[in-house]
């Protein structure tokens, strides 16, 4: 009998450690199902969020601008030098050549037929004796280029960028010009604005001509800054005398004698009140030609050649 008893007490236990094992194993078998769950439910969101992170947004691309390069300015014409003293009136056709002296660039063209037709500079730098070999005639060379045309009575070798104003003197800077348009005229006078301004920015002349057989232009069109000031020079290459009279603008006397010490009203003169009195203007008011030093508007006007006298 108490064999018998120890048997059943052996078999229930045997039965309740069997039961507690198959729920603990129920229970493991949860636990890590929850567990590869989670992992799997948190592997997604980090591969998700690897996602979001490595994604490459597209952003516009800038582009910048590049400044006009030479090669831009240069398209269709060749680049060649010349000796800025050359005195030979040829130009070749279809160039560019530097006319500016030393290390200042002013670059002018010519079209097919060999015409200068257009010279352009960044800054016009004025000359400096102080520092550069200029000639006691104010010049940086003996002579000017002998351009056809310029062996006229009436016409100048006129530069379109004075040696006053860093232009060297070959026939990529010379064209036959009026001689009192280049001496005492519109030319003289846009010269002498860019002197008093100590120099200028975006210079460019337009040079024309009446046909394409002649080096003789028929107008110019100078356009420059000064101060901020953009100025437009345009004339014709003619004797501003001559049409002034045409025009009557001058009479046969003159208002005032030319040697009058008397002083005036300069207003009454300087019509465009840049406080410079040109020869033009002078004349439109009645004065006759030459000013000499001892006239009250004498120092308001540009004696180029610095004789006493202006209008000569």
């Amino acid at each position: 009998m108490k064999k018998k008893m120890s048997y059943i007490i052996l078999l229930l236990t045997t039965i309740f450690m069997i039961g507690c094992t198959n729920l603990e194993d129920a229970s493991v078998t949860d636990v890590e199902t929850d567990l590869q769950e989670a992992t799997t439910v948190e592997t997604n969101i980090n591969s998700e969020k690897e996602e979001a992170n490595s994604t490459v947004i597209d952003e516009p691309e800038v582009k910048e601008t590049p400044a006009q390069s030479n090669n831009d300015i240069f398209s269709g014409y060749k680049l060649i030098e010349v000796d800025g003293g050359d005195l030979s009136g040829h130009r070749e056709p279809k160039v560019v050549v530097d006319i500016g002296y030393g290390d200042r660039k002013y670059w002018a063209f010519t079209n097919e037929y060999g015409q200068l037709v257009r010279v352009i500079a960044d800054q016009i730098i004025l000359q400096d004796d102080s520092k550069e070999p200029v000639l006691s005639s104010g010049r940086y060379y003996r002579d000017e280029a002998k351009v056809p045309g310029v062996e006229s009575d009436v016409l100048d070798e006129g530069h379109i960028i004075a040696d006053s104003l860093g232009g060297v003197s070959n026939a990529y800077n010379i064209t036959p010009q009026d001689s009192t348009l280049n001496r005492h005229g519109d030319q003289a006078y846009m010269e002498d604005v860019i002197r008093r301004a100590a120099g200028a920015t975006n210079f460019e002349a337009i040079i024309t001509y009446p046909n394409t057989e002649t080096q003789i232009p028929s107008s110019y069109q100078y356009t420059y800054t000064v101060k901020g000031n953009e100025i437009v020079d345009k004339f014709d290459n003619v004797n501003p005398d001559e049409v002034n009279s045409s025009l009557g603008l001058t009479g046969s006397e003159p208002a005032e004698s030319t040697s009058s010490t008397t002083s005036g009203d300069i207003t009454s003169v300087d019509t465009n009140g840049n406080g410079q009195v040109t020869i033009k203007e002078a004349k439109a008011a009645g004065f006759s030609m030459p000013i000499t030093s001892d006239h009250w508007i004498y120092p308001y006007m540009h004696d180029a050649d610095k004789d006493g006298m202006v209008g000569e």
